[in-house]
């Protein structure tokens, strides 16, 4: 069993060097779709969080995961149908290329909806 990670680089340096590469790749998409977003653990896993938790990855045996919450696989059910998933994760096939596209749009949508939810609460 592994010891919980401290930050990102801890987590992902707990991996071979072939998911290393991914999960760093998975980490610069999500950057640069949310360049404001500030990282941390949560669950255990890399976070990304803006006014709130937006979205949270994870490498497994087989699969690296990807959490958007409900709303961002709602939102990108069509695209997503294609992976196996449930109402709140999406789960990418190592052996499969990564569509860090995808990840990208749905991290962005993820933004716009934690940004506007934080502005109707009367947040800056």
């Amino acid at each position: 069993m592994r010891t919980a990670p401290n930050n990102i680089d801890d987590y992902i340096a707990g991996f071979p060097e072939d998911v290393q590469a991914i999960l760093q790749k998975v980490r610069a998409t999500i950057r640069k779709a949310a360049p404001d977003a500030e990282e941390k653990i949560s669950y255990q896993i890399p976070t990304f969080a803006l006014k709130g938790n937006l979205v949270h990855f994870g490498a497994f045996k087989k699969h690296i995961s990807f959490f958007p919450a409900s709303s961002g696989i709602q939102k990108f059910k069509k695209d997503l149908a294609v992976y196996e998933g449930s109402k709140c994760t999406v789960r990418f096939p190592l052996d499969e290329p990564i569509p860090f596209a995808l990840i990208s749009k749905i991290t962005k949508f993820r933004v716009k909806e934690n940004l506007a939810r934080a502005k109707a609460k009367g947040g800056s």
